[in-house]
């Protein structure tokens, strides 16, 4: 729960959140070092000093660290904790099922597991999309189109064999499909992060919720000329949130544009934890006000009510999540000592 300066409680859905690990007993080859070092640099250039973690904790994190920093001294009610498997990079996957299945089970009133799965698996990427619903109940999957599965590179979301998942996911009732169309990481292929691939999937599958994770960035034009059209398609703002920070003008530019494309309704708070931690994002996003050259240009603004709508109630509406209801189970349920 975040309380305003002026003491209004604010519900927040964490909406893109990682328990991961990257350390070097976990590194396959050469990719997997790539990889989180990547990530470490997001993480040291675009988070206020005093919020930068030291590389070992980075790598590998513990399941007290994760609910402290999200739910004890983070303002976070809920969080999305989504999938990234990885295995050519990660011995045991960068950040499995399993493994945030174990942590959600110690809190199940905070945790959202979400799943992933790979359509070049075939046959195999069916059975384990069933696996999942019935074993964990997932509502959600998280995709990562420029993933590595031996000798192929990426794939699209148009493809035949991601259609067949497709189908699959809403004949089961997982409904909301997170994508990471956004910012390249070493080794990864920047154009398998292309958003095009998001206009054919929507149209084809109006029953599902496409989450389009850091909202195509660097193609935001891209993003948004398809989110207006495709009533299922929002943006997650993890990755362009943290830029508040180090080009608050640069955000203003961005969430100004998101809000005159794709409008309020269909945006959503993620912290992308942990590359960066949720406390100082939300607090100097409620601080944060548009310039005004950029509001009166777009003819939009950042009132309080829409921010509210951003940092939690938007993903409580697709995720079915009654906010009264999960504010009391959450109170009646075990709670750590804030930190000192």
């Amino acid at each position: 729960m975040y309380i305003t300066p002026e003491g209004k409680e604010i519900f927040v859905v964490d909406g893109h959140t990682h328990f991961w690990d990257g350390s070097p007993e976990n590194q396959r080859n050469v990719h997997g070092k790539q990889f989180i070092e990547c990530f470490y640099g997001y993480h040291t250039a675009l988070s206020p000093k005093e919020q930068l973690w030291p590389k070992e904790k980075f790598e590998k994190y513990s399941a007290d660290d994760l609910y402290r920093d999200l739910f004890v001294d983070g303002p976070d009610d809920v969080a999305i904790v989504q999938s990234t498997y990885l295995k050519d990079f990660y011995k045991n996957g960068f950040n499995t099922i399993e493994r945030n299945a174990a942590v959600a089970a110690r809190y199940p009133e905070r945790f959202i597991v979400n799943g992933a799965f790979d359509p070049r698996d075939g046959e195999k990427a069916l059975e384990y999309i069933h696996f999942m619903k019935e074993t964990y109940d997932i509502k959600g999957v998280k995709m990562y189109t420029a993933e590595w599965n031996g000798a192929s590179k990426g794939w699209k979301l148009d493809d035949p064999d991601a259609y067949r998942c497709f189908e699959l996911c809403e004949k089961l009732g997982i409904r909301n499909i997170h994508v990471h169309k956004g910012p390249t990481i070493i080794p990864l292929n920047k154009d398998a992060f292309d958003v095009h691939d998001v206009d054919h999937a929507a149209t084809d599958f109006q029953g599902l919720n496409w989450i389009v994770e850091h909202c195509g960035l660097p193609r935001l034009d891209d993003f948004c000329w398809i989110a207006v059209q495709e009533t299922n398609v929002y943006g997650g703002l993890a990755v362009a949130l943290p830029f508040i920070h180090s080009r608050p003008r640069y955000f203003a530019e961005v969430i100004a544009e998101l809000l005159f494309w794709v409008g309020p309704d269909k945006l959503l708070f993620g912290s992308d934890y942990g590359i960066w931690t949720p406390r100082w994002l939300v607090e100097k996003f409620w601080a944060f006000e548009l310039p005004e050259d950029i509001a009166r240009e777009r003819g939009v603004q950042l009132t309080p009510e829409i921010k509210e709508k951003i940092l939690g109630l938007n993903a409580a509406r697709i995720y079915d999540i009654d906010v009264a209801a999960k504010k009391a189970a959450i109170a009646a349920g075990p709670m750590l000592a804030a930190a000192e």
